[in-house]
């Protein structure tokens, strides 16, 4: 359990820190998702680092984040990364978790409203081996569970060409830059 305030402001920090690393340098850098700049840009991105142990008390912040979000006004926070280093370490687990994700959306009437997009430092797309390079464009430092608002989606989707193919993009921008391009980013232990 984490009890001294300033050693979890320090451990939250080196979280989001690198988060905000991986954000700038992987995401918005090599133009991963291109929705992603404008928030950051304006400073709409909501960074909260979650002290969970288990599944079950990660769930019970994320049911906090969609709250927090849902009561905000998107000009302030538009978007929402849920940082969680000490829970859901395995993808396998993580990505099981993604189910009570999506039902505790439809438990707080948010369903058509907020969801959930997902990184995590071992992601792994299906159909793909784990050391494929497209793995890359959803693996952050640690496992982060994204709010989206919807209706922000759709105002960024609605003005931007050819949405659909920005996995298409992704995989052949990943492919030239390669491993070692990755890892020159600085943005995983890859």
């Amino acid at each position: 359990m984490r009890s001294d305030p300033k050693q979890t402001a320090v451990e939250d920090g080196k979280y989001i820190s690198a988060t905000r690393v991986w954000l700038e340098r992987a995401v918005i850098g090599l133009n991963l998702c291109p929705f992603a700049k404008s928030v950051h840009a304006k400073n709409q991105i909501r960074y909260v680092v979650s002290a969970a142990q288990t599944p079950q008390d990660l769930l019970t912040d994320l049911v906090a984040e969609l709250r927090t979000l849902h009561a905000a006004d998107a000009s302030v926070i538009d978007t929402t990364l849920l940082v969680h280093p000490h829970v859901l370490g395995d993808f396998l687990d993580y990505n099981d978790f993604l189910e009570l994700a999506d039902a505790a959306i439809a438990a707080e009437g948010l369903a058509g409203e907020i969801q959930v997009a997902s990184f995590h430092p071992q992601y792994q797309f299906a159909g793909t081996r784990p050391e494929d390079i497209e793995n890359c464009s959803n693996r952050s430092p640690y496992p982060t569970l994204h709010l989206l608002r919807e209706a922000s989606i759709e105002r960024a989707v609605a003005v931007f060409p050819d949405a659909a193919l920005i996995y298409e993009r992704n995989i052949e921008t990943l492919r030239r830059l390669g491993h070692d391009g990755w890892r020159r980013l600085g943005v995983s232990e890859e």
